[in-house]
Protein backbone atom coordinates (compact mmCIF):
# COMPACT_ATOMS: atom_id res chain seq x y z
CA UNK A 1 0.00 0.00 0.00
CA UNK A 2 1.44 3.88 -0.78
CA UNK A 3 0.94 5.75 2.28
CA UNK A 4 3.14 8.51 0.47
CA UNK A 5 1.18 12.16 0.24
CA UNK A 6 1.19 12.21 -3.93
CA UNK A 7 -0.75 8.99 -3.71
CA UNK A 8 -2.82 9.47 -0.57
CA UNK A 9 -4.54 12.88 -1.78
CA UNK A 10 -5.98 11.79 -5.07
CA UNK A 11 -7.13 7.75 -3.12
CA UNK A 12 -8.43 10.37 -0.96
CA UNK A 13 -10.87 12.63 -3.41
CA UNK A 14 -11.86 9.49 -5.47
CA UNK A 15 -13.09 7.14 -2.46
CA UNK A 16 -16.12 9.23 -0.77
CA UNK A 17 -15.92 6.30 1.97
CA UNK A 18 -12.30 6.80 2.46
CA UNK A 19 -13.10 10.80 2.48
CA UNK A 20 -15.52 10.46 5.56
CA UNK A 21 -13.58 7.49 7.14
CA UNK A 22 -9.89 10.48 7.09
CA UNK A 23 -12.34 13.66 8.20
CA UNK A 24 -14.01 11.30 11.10
CA UNK A 25 -10.45 10.41 11.76
CA UNK A 26 -9.30 13.66 11.78
CA UNK A 27 -12.25 14.84 13.92
CA UNK A 28 -11.28 12.40 16.64
CA UNK A 29 -7.78 13.91 16.55
CA UNK A 30 -9.01 17.39 16.65
CA UNK A 31 -11.50 16.21 19.39
CA UNK A 32 -7.98 14.76 21.70
CA UNK A 33 -6.40 17.84 21.00
CA UNK A 34 -9.47 19.67 22.75
CA UNK A 35 -10.00 17.24 25.89
CA UNK A 36 -6.44 15.16 25.67
CA UNK A 37 -3.70 17.33 25.18
CA UNK A 38 -3.93 19.85 27.31
CA UNK A 39 -3.17 17.33 30.07
CA UNK A 40 0.39 17.37 28.60
CA UNK A 41 0.52 21.38 29.38
CA UNK A 42 -1.90 21.84 32.13
CA UNK A 43 0.63 22.19 35.06
CA UNK A 44 2.94 24.72 33.82
CA UNK A 45 0.07 26.84 33.28
CA UNK A 46 -1.97 26.42 35.98
CA UNK A 47 1.48 27.51 37.82
CA UNK A 48 2.07 30.48 35.36
CA UNK A 49 5.06 29.09 34.13
CA UNK A 50 3.96 29.76 30.81
CA UNK A 51 0.57 31.50 28.70
CA UNK A 52 -1.69 28.88 27.41
CA UNK A 53 -1.07 30.56 24.19
CA UNK A 54 2.88 29.96 24.09
CA UNK A 55 2.38 26.69 25.65
CA UNK A 56 -0.22 25.33 23.06
CA UNK A 57 2.40 26.31 20.59
CA UNK A 58 5.51 24.54 22.40
CA UNK A 59 2.62 21.22 22.83
CA UNK A 60 2.50 21.38 18.93
CA UNK A 61 6.03 21.18 18.10
CA UNK A 62 7.04 18.17 20.94
CA UNK A 63 3.82 16.58 19.98
CA UNK A 64 5.20 15.93 16.14
CA UNK A 65 8.72 15.33 17.57
CA UNK A 66 7.14 12.58 20.17
CA UNK A 67 5.69 10.73 16.91
CA UNK A 68 8.70 10.98 14.72
CA UNK A 69 11.49 10.18 17.65
CA UNK A 70 9.35 7.46 19.26
CA UNK A 71 8.21 5.85 15.99
CA UNK A 72 12.13 5.74 15.59
CA UNK A 73 12.40 3.64 19.15
CA UNK A 74 9.22 2.01 19.33
CA UNK A 75 6.42 1.97 16.61
CA UNK A 76 4.71 -0.85 18.52
CA UNK A 77 1.99 1.73 19.98
CA UNK A 78 0.29 1.98 16.40
CA UNK A 79 0.37 -1.31 15.62
CA UNK A 80 -1.38 -2.44 18.24
CA UNK A 81 -4.17 -0.07 17.38
CA UNK A 82 -4.31 -1.44 14.50
CA UNK A 83 -4.59 -5.06 15.29
CA UNK A 84 -7.35 -4.21 18.53
CA UNK A 85 -10.11 -5.12 16.14
CA UNK A 86 -10.86 -6.85 13.16
CA UNK A 87 -13.08 -4.87 9.97
CA UNK A 88 -12.50 -7.29 7.68
CA UNK A 89 -16.10 -8.48 7.29
CA UNK A 90 -17.73 -8.23 3.87
CA UNK A 91 -16.79 -5.23 1.05
CA UNK A 92 -17.65 -1.81 2.48
CA UNK A 93 -19.11 -2.75 5.89
CA UNK A 94 -15.84 -2.28 7.95
CA UNK A 95 -15.49 0.94 6.67
CA UNK A 96 -18.82 1.91 8.05
CA UNK A 97 -18.37 0.36 11.13
CA UNK A 98 -15.24 1.96 11.28
CA UNK A 99 -16.78 5.07 10.34
CA UNK A 100 -19.45 4.78 13.47
CA UNK A 101 -16.99 3.59 15.77
CA UNK A 102 -14.74 7.30 15.00
CA UNK A 103 -17.78 9.11 15.71
CA UNK A 104 -19.01 7.26 18.91
CA UNK A 105 -15.28 8.50 20.13
CA UNK A 106 -16.46 12.19 18.79
CA UNK A 107 -19.74 11.70 20.99
CA UNK A 108 -18.01 10.90 23.93
CA UNK A 109 -14.87 12.81 24.56
CA UNK A 110 -17.50 16.08 23.67
CA UNK A 111 -19.35 15.04 26.26
CA UNK A 112 -17.08 14.81 28.34
CA UNK A 113 -15.60 18.27 27.23
CA UNK A 114 -18.56 19.96 28.29
CA UNK A 115 -18.89 18.67 32.01
CA UNK A 116 -14.46 19.76 31.93
CA UNK A 117 -13.76 15.84 32.72
CA UNK A 118 -10.28 14.80 31.62
CA UNK A 119 -11.39 11.50 29.61
CA UNK A 120 -9.08 9.03 28.15
CA UNK A 121 -9.19 9.22 24.33
CA UNK A 122 -7.07 6.18 24.18
CA UNK A 123 -9.65 4.21 26.71
CA UNK A 124 -12.39 5.72 24.42
CA UNK A 125 -10.71 4.95 21.01
CA UNK A 126 -10.22 1.15 22.36
CA UNK A 127 -13.43 0.67 23.80
CA UNK A 128 -15.45 2.17 20.61
CA UNK A 129 -13.02 0.67 18.17
CA UNK A 130 -13.78 -3.07 20.15
CA UNK A 131 -17.86 -2.05 20.39
CA UNK A 132 -18.15 -1.41 16.42
CA UNK A 133 -15.77 -5.18 15.50
CA UNK A 134 -18.17 -6.63 17.96
CA UNK A 135 -21.55 -5.28 15.85
CA UNK A 136 -19.85 -5.85 12.48
CA UNK A 137 -19.49 -9.30 13.47
CA UNK A 138 -22.53 -9.76 15.34
CA UNK A 139 -24.64 -12.97 15.01
CA UNK A 140 -21.41 -14.55 13.26
CA UNK A 141 -20.09 -16.89 15.80
CA UNK A 142 -16.95 -15.32 15.11
CA UNK A 143 -14.57 -13.27 17.57
CA UNK A 144 -13.28 -10.04 15.57
CA UNK A 145 -11.31 -8.71 18.85
CA UNK A 146 -8.13 -9.34 19.38
CA UNK A 147 -8.31 -10.33 23.47
CA UNK A 148 -4.35 -10.35 23.74
CA UNK A 149 -4.13 -6.90 22.91
CA UNK A 150 -6.31 -5.80 25.87
CA UNK A 151 -4.13 -7.62 28.13
CA UNK A 152 -1.44 -4.99 27.39
CA UNK A 153 -4.28 -2.59 27.60
CA UNK A 154 -5.48 -4.09 31.07
CA UNK A 155 -1.49 -3.73 32.17
CA UNK A 156 -1.42 -0.39 31.03
CA UNK A 157 -4.40 0.54 32.64
CA UNK A 158 -2.57 -0.79 36.05
CA UNK A 159 1.13 0.51 35.22
CA UNK A 160 0.11 4.18 34.81
CA UNK A 161 -2.30 4.64 38.14
CA UNK A 162 0.39 2.77 40.18
CA UNK A 163 3.65 4.21 38.43
CA UNK A 164 1.95 7.65 38.14
CA UNK A 165 0.88 8.12 41.46
CA UNK A 166 3.78 6.26 42.98
CA UNK A 167 6.41 8.39 41.00
CA UNK A 168 4.63 11.74 41.54
CA UNK A 169 5.04 11.23 45.03
CA UNK A 170 8.53 10.12 44.79
CA UNK A 171 9.56 13.54 42.65
CA UNK A 172 7.88 15.41 44.94
CA UNK A 173 9.43 13.80 47.90
CA UNK A 174 12.90 14.38 46.74
CA UNK A 175 12.51 17.58 44.78
CA UNK A 176 11.85 18.99 48.47
CA UNK A 177 14.51 16.69 50.08
CA UNK A 178 17.31 18.44 47.21
CA UNK A 179 16.73 22.08 47.97
CA UNK A 180 15.43 22.16 51.68
CA UNK A 181 18.28 24.00 52.54
CA UNK A 182 17.58 26.89 49.40
CA UNK A 183 16.07 30.01 49.85
CA UNK A 184 12.99 29.60 48.00
CA UNK A 185 13.06 32.52 46.28
CA UNK A 186 16.11 31.86 44.63
CA UNK A 187 14.45 28.72 42.81
CA UNK A 188 11.56 30.37 41.49
CA UNK A 189 13.60 30.58 37.95
CA UNK A 190 14.66 26.88 38.00
CA UNK A 191 11.46 25.59 38.68
CA UNK A 192 9.82 28.18 35.72
CA UNK A 193 12.28 26.56 33.71
CA UNK A 194 11.56 23.05 35.33
CA UNK A 195 7.81 23.67 34.40
CA UNK A 196 8.48 24.59 31.27
CA UNK A 197 11.16 21.64 30.54
CA UNK A 198 8.39 19.51 32.20
CA UNK A 199 5.23 20.54 29.93
CA UNK A 200 7.39 19.80 26.78
CA UNK A 201 8.53 16.18 27.93
CA UNK A 202 4.75 15.71 28.24
CA UNK A 203 3.34 17.07 24.85
CA UNK A 204 6.36 14.97 23.83
CA UNK A 205 5.23 11.94 24.92
CA UNK A 206 1.29 12.50 24.09
CA UNK A 207 2.30 12.66 20.69
CA UNK A 208 4.73 9.38 21.29
CA UNK A 209 1.42 7.32 22.60
CA UNK A 210 -1.83 9.41 20.94
CA UNK A 211 -0.26 10.64 17.90
CA UNK A 212 1.03 7.09 17.17
CA UNK A 213 -2.37 5.89 18.05
CA UNK A 214 -4.06 7.93 15.46
CA UNK A 215 -1.42 7.41 12.49
CA UNK A 216 -2.36 3.46 13.14
CA UNK A 217 -6.07 4.65 12.85
CA UNK A 218 -5.38 6.58 9.82
CA UNK A 219 -3.40 3.75 8.18
CA UNK A 220 -6.06 1.31 8.84
CA UNK A 221 -8.95 3.44 7.52
CA UNK A 222 -7.26 3.72 4.20
CA UNK A 223 -6.27 -0.64 3.89
CA UNK A 224 -10.08 -1.03 4.81
CA UNK A 225 -11.63 1.81 2.00
CA UNK A 226 -9.06 -0.36 -0.72
CA UNK A 227 -10.88 -3.44 0.07
CA UNK A 228 -7.52 -4.98 1.75
CA UNK A 229 -7.46 -6.73 5.32
CA UNK A 230 -4.27 -5.64 7.04
CA UNK A 231 -3.51 -9.44 8.09
CA UNK A 232 -0.33 -9.40 9.47
CA UNK A 233 1.15 -5.99 8.34
CA UNK A 234 3.58 -3.94 10.36
CA UNK A 235 2.67 -0.51 10.66
CA UNK A 236 5.71 1.43 9.70
CA UNK A 237 4.36 4.93 10.47
CA UNK A 238 8.39 6.47 9.51
CA UNK A 239 6.90 5.92 5.75
CA UNK A 240 4.63 8.60 6.67
CA UNK A 241 5.88 12.23 7.21
CA UNK A 242 3.18 14.46 6.39
CA UNK A 243 1.30 12.02 8.49
CA UNK A 244 2.87 13.27 11.64
CA UNK A 245 2.74 16.66 10.95
CA UNK A 246 -1.15 16.61 9.92
CA UNK A 247 -1.70 14.79 13.33
CA UNK A 248 0.57 17.43 15.16
CA UNK A 249 -1.30 20.66 13.63
CA UNK A 250 -4.91 18.82 14.17
CA UNK A 251 -3.95 18.37 17.33
CA UNK A 252 -2.99 21.61 18.55
CA UNK A 253 -5.98 23.38 16.77
CA UNK A 254 -7.87 21.28 18.90
CA UNK A 255 -5.95 22.30 22.21
CA UNK A 256 -6.16 25.98 21.23
CA UNK A 257 -9.96 25.95 20.72
CA UNK A 258 -11.04 24.39 23.87
CA UNK A 259 -8.24 23.27 26.41
CA UNK A 260 -8.67 25.72 29.31
CA UNK A 261 -11.53 23.70 31.00
CA UNK A 262 -9.56 20.80 31.20
CA UNK A 263 -5.85 22.89 32.02
CA UNK A 264 -8.50 23.91 35.13
CA UNK A 265 -9.75 20.61 35.75
CA UNK A 266 -6.16 19.00 36.18
CA UNK A 267 -3.97 21.83 36.98
CA UNK A 268 -6.05 23.79 39.13
CA UNK A 269 -9.42 21.92 40.77
CA UNK A 270 -7.85 18.44 41.65
CA UNK A 271 -4.75 20.16 44.02
CA UNK A 272 -3.46 23.42 43.93
CA UNK A 273 -0.23 23.24 42.42
CA UNK A 274 3.43 25.39 43.17
CA UNK A 275 5.95 25.11 40.52
CA UNK A 276 7.90 22.65 42.25
CA UNK A 277 4.81 20.35 42.26
CA UNK A 278 3.87 20.82 38.85
CA UNK A 279 7.32 20.41 38.02
CA UNK A 280 7.62 17.11 39.73
CA UNK A 281 3.84 16.30 38.00
CA UNK A 282 5.03 16.68 35.23
CA UNK A 283 8.63 14.65 35.72
CA UNK A 284 6.54 11.58 37.37
CA UNK A 285 3.81 11.62 34.27
CA UNK A 286 6.63 11.76 31.38
CA UNK A 287 8.84 8.76 32.79
CA UNK A 288 5.91 6.60 33.10
CA UNK A 289 4.57 7.36 29.23
CA UNK A 290 7.71 6.71 28.39
CA UNK A 291 8.30 3.36 29.93
CA UNK A 292 4.94 2.84 28.62
CA UNK A 293 5.26 3.39 25.13
CA UNK A 294 8.88 1.97 24.72
CA UNK A 295 7.40 -1.77 25.82
CA UNK A 296 4.71 -0.98 23.05
CA UNK A 297 1.50 -0.68 26.19
CA UNK A 298 -0.90 1.92 25.37
CA UNK A 299 -1.90 3.62 27.95
CA UNK A 300 -3.75 7.04 28.87
CA UNK A 301 -2.15 10.56 28.71
CA UNK A 302 -4.88 11.54 31.02
CA UNK A 303 -4.97 9.21 33.57
CA UNK A 304 -0.95 8.83 33.78
CA UNK A 305 -0.44 13.01 34.24
CA UNK A 306 -3.82 13.09 36.73
CA UNK A 307 -2.32 10.06 38.47
CA UNK A 308 0.66 11.70 39.11
CA UNK A 309 -0.78 14.90 40.03
CA UNK A 310 -2.73 13.08 42.77
CA UNK A 311 0.48 11.38 44.04
CA UNK A 312 2.03 14.94 43.94
CA UNK A 313 -0.84 16.19 46.19
CA UNK A 314 -0.44 12.91 48.96
CA UNK A 315 3.03 13.50 49.16
CA UNK A 316 2.30 16.59 51.50
CA UNK A 317 -0.91 14.85 52.40
CA UNK A 318 -4.24 13.70 51.66
CA UNK A 319 -6.74 16.39 52.56
CA UNK A 320 -4.76 18.44 49.82
CA UNK A 321 -6.60 16.40 46.83
CA UNK A 322 -10.21 17.70 45.92
CA UNK A 323 -12.18 14.31 46.05
CA UNK A 324 -14.80 15.60 44.61
CA UNK A 325 -12.68 16.17 41.36
CA UNK A 326 -11.31 12.88 41.74
CA UNK A 327 -14.55 11.18 42.46
CA UNK A 328 -15.77 12.53 38.74
CA UNK A 329 -12.40 11.53 36.98
CA UNK A 330 -12.70 8.01 38.17
CA UNK A 331 -16.13 7.83 37.46
CA UNK A 332 -15.29 9.15 33.87
CA UNK A 333 -12.68 6.47 33.30
CA UNK A 334 -14.80 3.31 35.05
CA UNK A 335 -17.83 4.40 32.26
CA UNK A 336 -15.28 5.17 29.67
CA UNK A 337 -14.86 1.28 28.42
CA UNK A 338 -18.53 0.16 28.58
CA UNK A 339 -20.20 3.47 27.87
CA UNK A 340 -18.29 4.47 24.82
CA UNK A 341 -17.87 0.43 23.67
CA UNK A 342 -22.13 0.35 23.91
CA UNK A 343 -22.05 3.64 22.17
CA UNK A 344 -19.39 2.32 19.02
CA UNK A 345 -21.63 -1.00 19.14
CA UNK A 346 -24.98 0.73 18.54
CA UNK A 347 -23.39 3.43 16.26
CA UNK A 348 -22.21 0.45 14.29
CA UNK A 349 -25.53 -0.97 14.25
CA UNK A 350 -27.15 2.10 12.68
CA UNK A 351 -24.54 2.77 10.49
CA UNK A 352 -24.60 -0.47 8.98
CA UNK A 353 -28.42 -0.37 8.79
CA UNK A 354 -28.77 2.59 7.22
CA UNK A 355 -25.77 2.43 4.71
Amino acid sequence: MDFSLNAFVPQVLANPVLLISVVLTLGVIFVNGWTDAPNAIATCVATRAMSAKAAVMMSAVFNFFGVLVMSLLSPAVADTITKMARFDAAAGDGSVALCAALFAIIVWAVAAWYFGIPTSESHALIAGLTGAALALYNGTGESPVAWEQWEKVGFGLVLSTVLGFGLGYLCTKLTVFCFSRTDRRKTRGFFRGGQIFGGAAMSFMHGAQDGLKFMGVLVLVTYLANGTAMGSDTVNVLQYPWMMVLVSVVMALGTSVGGYKIIKSVGMDMVKLEQYQGFSADLAAAACLFIATTTGLPVSTTHTKATSVMGVGASKRLSTINLSVVKEMVMTWVLTFPGCGLIGFLMAKLFLFLF
